[in-house]
Formats: C-alpha cells, sequence, structure tokens
C-alpha cells in the first residue's frame, strides 16, 4: 500500500464522497475515506468528527505515518442549513463555518508540511453555488461556502509555488443522490452525476504543472448561469 499514492477523502459518504473514493482507488491511489460515521464502502475508513481539531490532527499524522504524505487531498464535507436569518441560531451559523471552513483549516495545517517537503501535492475542495451567490435563506451555507473559497485562494497563492496545486470546484447544481431526489422536485437528468464529478476531481489531480487550474465551475447543461 506505501508504493501507492495517498488519497484522503474527507466527506465520503454516501453520494459524491463515495464516488470519489471508487474513482481514485480504480485510477491506482491508496483510497482513505473520512467521515463522521462508519460508512461501508468498500475502503479503508476513518470516523472522524472534523470539529473535533485534536482528533484530526491525530488521524492526519496517522494516515502520514502509515502511508506518507498525501497525493491528493478532497475536501468534501458539507453542512446545509436552509433557513430565514432571524430564524437561524448562531449555533447553526457556527456549524455550518466549522463543517467547511474551520474543518480546512485544520486538515491543512495538519498535512501541508508532509506535503510540502515532497514538493508536490494536491488540494481539491467541493465549492457551490452559494460559493460565489448568497441566496435567500443561506445566510449560514453561503457565508461559510465564501470564507472556503477565500482560504482555497490563499492557499493557493501562498503554496502553488512550492509545488501544491490548489483548486476550488464550483458546484452549481444539485448532485443526484436518493436524499436529493426525496428534497427537490427536480428530474434526476436535470442533476449533476456524482461519478462524472468525480472523473472531473481525477482529471484535474492529475494535470502537468504548465496548464494548472484554480478553479472549475461543473454544471448540468440544463442549469442557468
Amino acid at each position: 500500500m506505501l508504493d501507492k499514492p495517498l488519497a484522503v477523502i474527507l466527506g465520503a459518504g454516501p453520494g459524491l464522497g463515495e464516488a470519489l473514493c471508487h474513482t481514485f482507488d480504480g485510477a491506482g491511489y491508496q483510497v482513505v475515506g473520512v467521515n463522521r460515521t462508519n460508512h461501508s464502502s468498500g475502503f479503508e475508513n476513518r470516523v472522524l468528527d472534523l470539529n473535533d481539531a485534536n482528533a484530526t490532527t491525530e488521524v492526519m499524522q496517522d494516515l502520514i505515518r502509515d502511508f506518507g504524505a498525501p497525493a491528493v487531498v478532497v475536501h468534501n464535507p458539507a453542512q446545509l442549513s436552509i433557513k430565514g436569518f432571524l430564524e437561524t441560531s448562531s449555533d447553526e451559523y457556527l456549524a455550518c463555518w466549522q463543517a467547511m471552513s474551520q474543518s480546512l483549516f485544520t486538515v491543512m495545517q495538519a498535512v501541508l508540511p508532509s506535503m510540502l517537503a515532497e514538493k508536490k501535492g494536491c488540494l481539491l475542495v467541493s465549492g457551490a453555488t452559494a460559493s460565489i451567490r448568497g441566496g435567500n435563506k443561506f445566510s449560514a451555507f453561503a457565508s461559510a461556502k465564501f470564507a472556503l473559497r477565500g482560504l482555497t485562494q490563499s492557499l493557493a497563492r501562498e503554496f502553488q509555488s512550492q509545488g501544491i496545486h490548489v483548486v476550488h470546484v464550483l458546484l452549481d447544481g444539485i448532485i443526484d443522490t436518493q436524499r436529493s431526489r426525496e428534497m427537490h422536485s427536480l428530474s434526476p437528468d436535470k442533476m449533476l452525476k456524482a461519478n462524472e464529478i468525480a472523473e472531473q476531481y481525477l482529471a484535474l489531480a492529475q494535470q502537468k504543472q504548465s496548464v494548472w487550474t484554480h478553479e472549475l465551475d461543473l454544471r448540468p447543461s440544463s442549469e442557468n448561469f
């Protein structure tokens, strides 16, 4: 396993997370999924609450000890909150921030030194429409996604010259999962397909340095923008 490049998938639950695990595994990576619950997907899994900074640092250090510096880190956790601003509690607002922006900060503080020592590695961050446009009843979610995008830009500008490829992927649409089909009255053929998103993440992770992408937006052909 030490001969394989390590791909750490944060937020490796059903949907995009699981598709990312399958796609990177098929491309020859040593895949480790990280999730809040023990999701049985056939891959090595770490149960971790990314809000726990000490536990996150410990798990990341364990992975580096076992598999070496990550070749790819995919930041895919999310905390969706759809509520009017006056109905949103400070705890709900903070939960969105911690799940997205703060968790990326903690993870990269733990893994970047090992990646910099190797002078290579790729960070892929899942964004959303809310990363660039705050919508009605999305105050908590959008503010956290804005912050996540800003942190990703700062990481790219600081570390790309040292061999670290940092990418923000803006997912402009609804990902086709069983849950999303239940939540939204939208035809599945107008949704993003998780396995096809994952293929784009893999292509980004394998880009040559002369053609690095920093931000890529993906949307179904039916989605207005």
